[in-house]
This record gives structure tokens, sequence and C-alpha cells, in this order.
């Protein structure tokens, strides 16, 4: 049985679907003379030698339609994020990653007609291009055809997030063709406007782009105007743009919560670790979702048996901290992604098909909850009957922490509020938490008034 998926209609030149299970994509005919271009010059063995393009393969695959002229298995992921999803870090090299497969491409005499953000995902612990069919063979004298979606998917939201604030990037949710740039330019500082390349690239690039917005461009007014040397320009003037913006994850909430903020001694975190573990060393799995995970203290626990671990958290700085230590560790298959637990990612373009939900992306083989109930119980009022649905719709086994009214914790919670829980205890936690799972294991932490427990789905 053979399905399209629905996220996969906007490029004519071929789309994705799902055959017994597998991932593949048809390449229409009307891309087979890109394609033969590209896979003959050597491009796509070179990208995929250095990581840059996710591996593929041709397969004696049926296409779908007559349209279809080849079939391609690409390896597949083991999780689709998006750029709102992702840390100023992860951003900034899935742009230098798409800037340098252009310059690869440029001297292979092809060139990318898009420049999403969309067009990468995070594998192996960092961004790689996934869309095979997005080269084409270059134009003499073009200018390039995706320089617009570049900046709007890639150097104003950076900038923004930048020099502006850094949920910023959230913006994604709502232009999901990229962060218009007059509006980029309009909530950028006006300091920005001395600076050379977002003064050319945004400031400079939206008013030309409000000027013509009605204006008939005469295309053979283009042609042969743009040298290979121009291209290679604007492509460095990209590149250092983008190197020049940075972002230090500090001051916000909860980016030193394990130096200062949380109420652990050395000795009951290592406890609270080794039961953990021992809750794991009862399990099989493959993927992992660990909420709340902040900078992926027990994300890299769990990460030594599983296939993949997504580290969700709500504070940008946990996230962009995360990613660091996993690119200087190495790690690949540590995921570090934002979420806001209480408003996750919705489906959103067309249909609401093209991206996914969060939920979407599950149900997953075990989810941590750790440090985590209060917040969502007391912090943002959620009933605790509703916390055990949601959690029992995204994962088949959970590891949770309850942390009680006498926890300190919830008391700084309640300090500046009224107590309106009274159903927040451990006996109703267990009570209500049992008509969604099974309770298997349940763990006091000595030294503390918090229990882990370990439950699966009933």
């Amino acid at each position: 049985m053979s399905k399209k998926l629905d996220c996969s209609f906007r490029d004519p030149s071929g789309f994705l679907f799902r055959k017994d299970a597998f991932l593949y994509r048809q390449i229409n005919h009307s891309y087979k003379e890109n394609y033969d271009y590209a896979k003959n010059s050597g491009l796509y063995d070179e990208l995929i030698k250095h990581g840059l393009l996710i591996p593929h393969e041709e397969v004696a695959v049926d296409c779908l339609d007559s349209d279809g002229f080849i079939v391609i298995k690409p390896v597949e992921l083991p999780l689709i994020a998006y750029p709102y999803e992702w840390s100023f870090s992860q951003l900034k090299e899935a742009a230098l990653l798409t800037l340098d497969i252009q310059k690869k491409a440029l001297s292979m005499g092809l060139s990318l007609k898009d420049a999403s953000a969309y067009n990468v995902q995070l594998y192996q612990g960092k961004p790689v291009f996934i869309d095979t069919l997005s080269f084409e063979k270059l134009s003499p004298g073009q200018p390039w055809i995706a320089y617009r979606q570049f900046c709007q998917h890639f150097l104003a939201p950076l900038a923004l997030m930048a020099k502006t604030d850094i949920s910023l990037n959230q913006l994604f949710k709502t232009n999901i063709d990229g962060i218009p740039l007059e509006l980029a330019s309009k909530l950028l500082p006006l300091t920005t406007r001395l600076n050379f390349s977002l003064a050319i690239h945004i400031h400079l690039h939206a008013r030309t782009q409000s000027k013509n917005a009605s204006k008939e461009i005469d295309g053979n007014q283009l042609k042969g105007s743009f040298s290979i040397r121009s291209f290679h320009a604007i492509i460095d003037s990209l590149k250092t743009a983008v190197l020049k913006l940075k972002w230090e994850p500090v001051g916000t909430e909860w980016h030193n919560y394990y130096d200062t903020n949380n109420n652990y001694t050395d000795e009951s975190m290592s406890l609270k670790k080794d039961i953990v573990k021992e809750f794991l060393d009862m399990l099989s799995f493959q993927s992992v979702w660990d909420l709340g995970a902040n900078n992926g203290t027990f994300s890299s626990l769990v990460a030594k048996n599983s296939e993949y671990v997504c580290a969700w958290d709500i504070d940008p700085a946990c996230v962009e901290q995360n990613y660091r230590t996993v690119i200087d560790s190495k790690t690949t298959n540590i995921y570090p992604l934002l979420l806001d637990l209480t408003n996750p990612a919705p489906a959103i373009g067309w249909n609401n098909k093209e991206r996914f939900s969060f939920k979407e992306r599950g149900p997953v083989d075990v989810t941590l909850a750790l440090g985590l109930i209060h917040h969502l119980a007391i912090s943002n009022n959620l009933p605790l009957d509703m916390i055990a649905k949601f959690l029992s719709e995204i994962t088949f086994t959970l590891i949770i922490e309850f942390v009680p009214k006498s926890d300190s914790q919830v008391k700084k919670l309640l300090r500046n509020r009224n107590d309106i829980f009274n159903n927040y205890d451990v006996n109703n936690f267990e009570l209500i938490f049992s008509q969604y799972f099974k309770i298997l294991e349940k763990q006091p932490i000595d030294n503390t008034d918090r229990t882990l427990y370990l439950m699966q789905v009933s």
C-alpha cells in the first residue's frame, strides 16, 4: 500500500511517499535533467561524503504516477523538528550549512533553487540538508533565486534572536514562508542600520522589496547581469553576516537551575540518577522524550541505551547550553529542542498538514517527566487528570517525579498566590494516574519529599 505524504506537495520536482512503512521519494520527469546533472557532477556524492546531505539510494520501486521517472530511498530521520523549536546555534549552523552547500554547488555548475530552513533537519547531532531536489543547473548571468528566501528563513530570524529577543524565532509559526524582511526591519534596533551586512541584506533589501512589490520585473533585463564572481561575493557576504551574529545563553529563568535553583544535595541528586537508571534497566526502548530537560543531565543518562532522545525545554538558554554540550561531546543521538508544554507546537501550513504538531510526532517508547508536574499543575493550573491523559497519549512508558506541596520549590510557587489546589497530593496523583497507567515501581528519593514512579500505559 503506497501513500503520498500530505506535507509533500509544494515542489513539482517530486514528492515523498510511504510504501510498506518505508519512506521513498518519487522524482518527476520535470526534474530529470537537473537530477542527472547533479548526480553525474559528483555533487550528491560530495555532499553525502561530508555529512552535508542526507544519504539516498536509487531503488527498484514503482513510481506512484506517470509523472515519475525514478524513485529514491533516503535515510529516514528519527524525528522531524522545525526552526521554531531550534536553539540559536542550531539555526545558525543550518544557515551556514545552506551557504556551504550553495558554494559547493556553484563549483559544479549548480545552484540551490530554494533556501528554506525546512530543507534542513537535525541528524546525528547536527543539521543536515534533506532536499535532494533543491539543486538546478546554474543559469549564467542569473541572480540567486533563493536569496530573499535565505534572508527570510535564516538571516532575519537570527538577527532578531541576537539583536532583539531570543524568542522571536517563534514568528516562524505564523510566517511559514519565513519572517518578512519588512517586519524584521521594523523589529530590529536602529543600531543594526549601521551594521553593513544587516543594512544591506535586511533593511535595504526590505525597502527595495517593498518599493518593487507592485512592479512587473522584466526577466530579459536580468540576463547576463549577474556574474559568477558576484554570486560568490553575495554568498560570502551572507556567511560573514551570519558568523557575526552571536547570542550567549544567560539571564533566563532556568539557565543555571542545577547550580542555584534546585533543592537537591549532591547525595540526593546522585540517588535520583541511580533510581532513574534502575528503572531504565527494566526497559527495552529506542525513542525517548525528556520533558523539561533543562541542560540535558538526564537526557545524557538515558541516551546511552536509546536510538535517540529529544531533550525538550521551554528555556532557550537551556536548549542552547544543551546543544553546545552535545556538539562538544560529539554526541549523536540527543536532540535539544524548544517546547512550551502548555502551548506545544501546532500543526500548521496548508490544511494544517505541512508541519506536524508536537503530539503527531509521538508516541515514543519512554518519556521522562522529572521536576515537571508541579509547574504544570500549580504554575499553569492544569488538572492532574488532564496531565495524565496527555502523557498517556504521547508515550508508552513514563518515568515521572511527584513533587508535593512540602517541597521548597512548590512552596516558592505558592508564595504569592492562593492555594486552590486541594487535590494536589500524592494519593490523588496515584489515583488519577492509575486511570491511564499501570504503576510498576515507586521509589522515594532520600533527603527529599519527592518520589519517582515508573509507569506503563494501561
